[in-house]
Protein backbone atom coordinates (compact mmCIF):
# COMPACT_ATOMS: atom_id res chain seq x y z
CA UNK A 1 0.00 0.00 0.00
CA UNK A 2 2.77 2.43 1.15
CA UNK A 3 6.26 1.59 0.60
CA UNK A 4 9.77 3.23 -1.39
CA UNK A 5 8.43 1.97 -4.28
CA UNK A 6 5.61 4.76 -4.13
CA UNK A 7 7.81 7.28 -2.70
CA UNK A 8 7.27 6.72 1.10
CA UNK A 9 10.82 6.96 2.27
CA UNK A 10 10.13 6.82 6.47
CA UNK A 11 7.15 4.26 6.66
CA UNK A 12 5.56 1.54 5.21
CA UNK A 13 1.78 0.57 5.10
CA UNK A 14 0.54 -2.96 4.44
CA UNK A 15 -2.48 -4.80 4.13
CA UNK A 16 -1.75 -8.06 4.93
CA UNK A 17 -4.60 -10.74 4.27
CA UNK A 18 -4.59 -14.39 5.05
CA UNK A 19 -7.91 -17.02 4.14
CA UNK A 20 -8.50 -19.67 7.06
CA UNK A 21 -5.62 -20.95 8.93
CA UNK A 22 -3.07 -19.19 6.80
CA UNK A 23 0.39 -17.95 8.18
CA UNK A 24 3.01 -15.46 6.82
CA UNK A 25 6.18 -16.73 6.92
CA UNK A 26 8.69 -16.24 9.65
CA UNK A 27 9.52 -12.52 9.97
CA UNK A 28 11.80 -10.21 11.40
CA UNK A 29 12.81 -6.42 11.17
CA UNK A 30 15.51 -4.03 12.43
CA UNK A 31 13.45 -1.25 13.72
CA UNK A 32 10.05 -1.86 15.31
CA UNK A 33 6.60 -2.62 13.62
CA UNK A 34 2.58 -1.89 14.09
CA UNK A 35 -0.17 -3.82 12.67
CA UNK A 36 -3.76 -2.97 13.09
CA UNK A 37 -6.04 -6.01 12.47
CA UNK A 38 -8.85 -4.46 10.48
CA UNK A 39 -11.01 -8.10 10.00
CA UNK A 40 -11.12 -11.47 10.85
CA UNK A 41 -9.21 -12.99 13.90
CA UNK A 42 -5.74 -14.96 14.50
CA UNK A 43 -2.72 -14.98 17.14
CA UNK A 44 0.81 -13.09 16.60
CA UNK A 45 3.32 -15.96 17.28
CA UNK A 46 6.97 -14.77 18.75
CA UNK A 47 8.94 -17.33 16.83
CA UNK A 48 11.50 -17.38 18.81
CA UNK A 49 9.84 -18.14 22.09
CA UNK A 50 6.89 -19.80 21.46
CA UNK A 51 4.14 -17.54 22.80
CA UNK A 52 1.30 -17.26 21.03
CA UNK A 53 -1.27 -13.74 21.58
CA UNK A 54 -4.43 -13.95 20.07
CA UNK A 55 -5.63 -11.10 17.89
CA UNK A 56 -8.56 -9.98 16.60
CA UNK A 57 -10.69 -6.92 15.07
CA UNK A 58 -9.83 -3.59 16.77
CA UNK A 59 -6.52 -4.70 17.96
CA UNK A 60 -3.23 -3.01 17.77
CA UNK A 61 0.36 -5.01 18.17
CA UNK A 62 3.33 -3.63 18.52
CA UNK A 63 6.18 -5.78 17.67
CA UNK A 64 10.24 -4.68 19.00
CA UNK A 65 13.12 -4.54 16.56
CA UNK A 66 14.86 -7.85 16.32
CA UNK A 67 12.02 -9.51 17.39
CA UNK A 68 10.61 -13.11 15.30
CA UNK A 69 7.43 -13.72 14.41
CA UNK A 70 4.77 -14.85 12.44
CA UNK A 71 1.00 -13.90 11.80
CA UNK A 72 -1.31 -16.69 11.42
CA UNK A 73 -4.90 -16.36 10.62
CA UNK A 74 -8.21 -18.41 12.88
CA UNK A 75 -11.43 -19.90 10.90
CA UNK A 76 -12.39 -16.88 9.69
CA UNK A 77 -9.05 -15.71 8.49
CA UNK A 78 -7.61 -12.14 9.19
CA UNK A 79 -6.90 -8.82 7.69
CA UNK A 80 -3.86 -6.43 8.86
CA UNK A 81 -2.68 -3.16 8.01
CA UNK A 82 0.65 -1.65 9.12
CA UNK A 83 4.28 -2.83 8.98
CA UNK A 84 8.11 -1.83 10.16
CA UNK A 85 8.93 2.03 10.49
CA UNK A 86 11.52 3.16 8.79
CA UNK A 87 10.56 0.81 6.23
CA UNK A 88 12.54 -2.72 6.00
CA UNK A 89 14.10 -2.82 2.25
CA UNK A 90 14.63 -6.42 2.59
CA UNK A 91 10.94 -7.23 3.21
CA UNK A 92 10.74 -5.98 -0.56
CA UNK A 93 13.69 -7.68 -1.79
CA UNK A 94 11.79 -11.03 -0.47
CA UNK A 95 8.65 -9.98 -2.15
CA UNK A 96 9.92 -8.97 -5.61
CA UNK A 97 11.92 -12.77 -5.28
CA UNK A 98 8.76 -14.45 -4.68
Amino acid sequence: MLSRHNGAAFRSFQLVSLQQNARTIDLSHASDCVYYVIAGEGAIVDTAGGSRHEVAEGHMVHIDAGDRYRIEAGAAGIKVIGGPCPADASLYSMIAAS
